[in-house]
């Protein structure tokens, strides 16, 4: 990717956005725009077609010959529709054994006859792990990776106007030229993202650069009084003949008003050949993207004019979002965003979901999102592999600054091809999210179990491409255990996955001292905290328990707010830990686990995997994070007790809480950290109405819950 000569910058800022695609089948336009002024508004020419292809396919989960010829009968098969996963239920239900195999997705379309003389792409959000494509029998390709979107030029192969078949081969078996090789997280194969084709003329932004949107936006220069944005476009000319091109960029506000309205010089492309145009544009005055206080949003629209000729043609246009921002991180004060010190309160996040896995739609996404802001996140990690683009559009439209990352997890193969594949990754992952503003990192890996030459080799390579590829943002890894191993110095800066109080430790204080040993002995690495957790079983309850067994049967939910009350506390009040990063949001699948009474689940998560249960620890986050009232009675699910001496506590963000019994005073407490206890409650046989009450924001809220207070019978299992 080219990139402008290297100036100053006032705040380090860069690019941000994502591809905006037309949904349905546009009706093409290719009469140029006029120029428009500033603060006049803009409706871009639309002469690409997008048609959805997420219906109408047929599955089998098995691997029969000649699939992909046109006239095989594939009647048999099952009915299924884009995003779709072979793996929803047995991915989850434990014993490590789910399908890891082939499966085969066949689809029957007719396409308009609209796209005919243009350029046919079949682009896949992602199907895991290595899919290979057929159109009308001819074979478009094969694409490794589960993660990334991929596409296959199929204009030869695909007729308009008439009958075609599409076939499609995917596999998830363990493929050892492949990341991850291993991972705590079920794999779930298929075809389990959005797939569409696009129809393209021949004289377009290029769409070959490794699914990348061919448009790459870096603002760079910024103050308040003006920002300069280098607006690289790939252009491709398919043609058989030269052509004479010239790039209009039209750079709109969030409300559609023109900011910025320039031409380049006109260029010739030769036929079948490419071409980088950069544009260097300034916006007046620009609106910062400053996270969840105003994530301010450009739209830069790119028009491709063939002016061969007296003509002048719009032959392509891509539209891209993009925000002006700049991110630093310092070893003693921690993260900055636009010059500002900014809080990276984050979680991590999977794409897995109760009763459908990884095949998750985009309301799916947003009900996450909608979560994460509840919780008053400020930041995401999307571990452990690039994430569908409707995330990174969430957290670019939120404000949330995203730490995204390639799937090289647990140990590599020291091959060729493995390094070739896990480079290739990394490339789509930056390319294919280069202009979204809530990237300020690039993560390279996570955990690998093995601290020699050869990994430490790829993890330096992967580094390099990183720089080369982006270097305005901020290269990272997460090691494993807290150790200061070779892995972390080869990026800018370092996360550690530490569990002290899990995996075994102290939850109190180790965490603390852990982290000042480390910034006392390395005082320039700037470090964060990539992972910390417990899990908890929301049906487990026990008054302050120790901390149980990791992967045995009993995780009490209580003992994961204690943990996360006590991780808290001692992470805030370090600023030279620049991020902290909870594991997990939600539960997720991981079939080989089988703990805390629910195999095939990794149960770390603030949030059921179903999302209907918010743990008291997200309560816990929620009241020192948010700016939104919380009031929350902690244990509220162990509603049948044997033990008539209870506790009461509750997460608040107010002042004071008062609590009654029965309709009994228990009085008002008050709290400097967000925790209220009532110690030596004394439960009445029966039902027990618990109340509290507080003013926040000048209003007063309520919490209500009913304990029961019940014998012990035969066979029943205290405290449960």
């Amino acid at each position: 990717m080219t990139h402008p000569p290297s100036r100053r910058r006032v705040l380090g800022t860069m690019a941000g956005g994502s591809l905006i695609p037309f949904t349905g089948i546009a009706t093409a336009d290719a009469r140029p725009a006029p120029p428009s002024a500033v603060g006049a508004t803009y409706a871009a020419p639309r002469p690409r077609t997008r048609i959805d292809l997420n219906t109408g396919w047929r599955f089998i989960k098995s691997d029969p010959r000649g699939a992909q010829a046109p006239g095989f009968d594939d009647s048999g098969w099952a009915p299924v529709s884009t995003p779709h996963t072979w793996n929803a239920e047995d991915g989850a239900d434990g014993g490590g054994n789910y399908h890891r195999g082939t499966g085969w997705y066949r689809r029957h379309d007719t396409l308009p006859a609209g796209p005919a003389g243009k350029m046919l792409f079949l682009q896949f959000a992602g199907a895991n792990q290595v899919a290979e494509v057929w159109a009308n029998g001819t074979y478009l390709g094969r694409h490794q990776g589960g993660y990334s979107r991929f596409r296959f030029d199929a204009t030869r192969a695909l007729r308009p106007g008439e009958d075609n078949v599409i076939a499609v081969r995917v596999s998830n078996a363990h493929d050892p030229d492949i990341a991850p090789l291993s991972a705590d997280f079920s794999f779930s194969g298929g075809i389990y993202r959005n797939v569409s084709l696009w129809a393209v003329d021949r004289l377009q932004v290029r769409m070959l650069d490794h699914a990348g949107p061919g448009v790459y936006l870096r603002p760079y220069e910024v103050t308040d009084a003006s920002a300069k944005v280098a607006v690289t476009t790939k252009l491709w000319n398919n043609n058989g003949a030269v052509r004479r091109v010239v790039v209009r960029t039209v750079i709109t506000d969030a409300a559609g008003t023109v900011v910025v309205d320039e031409r380049s010089d006109a260029r010739i492309v030769a036929a079948r050949t490419g071409s980088e145009v950069t544009q260097h544009i300034t916006i007046a005055e620009p609106r910062l993207w400053n996270g969840r206080p105003d994530p301010h949003l450009y739209r830069a629209n790119v028009e491709i004019h063939d002016t061969t000729g007296d003509d002048d043609t719009v032959t392509d246009v891509v539209t891209e979002r993009f925000g002006v921002r700049g991110v630093t991180v310092d070893a003693d004060t921690g993260f900055f965003l636009n010059g500002t010190h900014l809080s990276l309160r984050g979680v991590n996040l999977h794409q897995d979901r109760a009763r459908k896995g990884w095949a998750v739609d985009d309301a799916d996404h947003v009900k996450d999102f909608d979560l994460i802001e509840e919780v008053g996140a400020t930041a995401v990690r999307m571990a452990h592999y690039q994430h569908d683009q409707k995330d990174y559009d969430l957290a670019d439209e939120r404000g949330l600054v995203v730490w995204a990352e390639i799937p090289l997890v647990d140990s590599i193969t020291a091959s060729a091809a493995f390094t070739a594949s896990t480079e290739n990754q990394l490339k789509e992952l930056i390319r294919q999210n280069y202009n979204h503003p809530s990237i300020a990192f690039w993560g390279i890996g996570n955990e690998q179990r093995r601290d020699n030459d050869a990994t430490n080799a790829l993890l330096g390579a992967l580094a390099r491409i990183v720089e080369a590829e982006d270097p305005e943002r901020i290269s990272t890894y997460a090691v494993a255990g807290g150790r200061d191993s070779g892995q972390g110095k080869h990026t800018r800066t370092t996360g550690y996955n530490v569990y002290f109080g899990w995996y075994g430790g102290s939850k109190d204080e180790e965490m603390g001292r852990w982290a000042d040993a480390l910034h006392t002995s390395a005082p320039d690495r700037r470090i964060a905290v990539s992972e910390y957790g417990a899990g908890a079983n929301t049906a487990q309850h026990a008054l302050n328990p120790a901390r149980p067994e990791s992967g045995g049967p009993f995780h009490p939910e209580e003992y994961q707010a204690l943990y996360h009350e006590a991780a808290w506390k001692q992470l805030v009040s370090r600023p030279y830990i620049w991020g902290t990063f909870v594991w997990n949001m939600f539960d997720f699948a991981s079939d080989r686990r089988n703990e805390g009474s629910q195999p095939g689940i990794n149960d770390k998560g603030l949030v059921t995997r179903d999302r209907r249960i918010r743990k008291d620890a997200f309560h816990w986050y929620k009241a020192n994070w948010a700016a939104s009232p919380t009031l929350h009675i902690t244990s509220r699910r162990w509603t049948r007790r044997h033990d008539a001496s209870a506790e009461l506590k509750v997460y608040s963000n107010a002042r004071h809480v008062a609590a009654t019994l029965n309709g009994r005073s228990l009085g008002t407490r008050s709290s400097a950290d967000h925790i209220f206890i009532w110690s030596g409650v004394t439960l009445a046989p029966g039902e027990n109405e618990v109340a509290v009450t507080a003013t926040i924001g000048g209003k007063e809220h309520t919490d209500t819950v009913i304990w029961t207070l019940v014998e012990n019978t035969p066979g029943e299992v205290s405290p449960k």
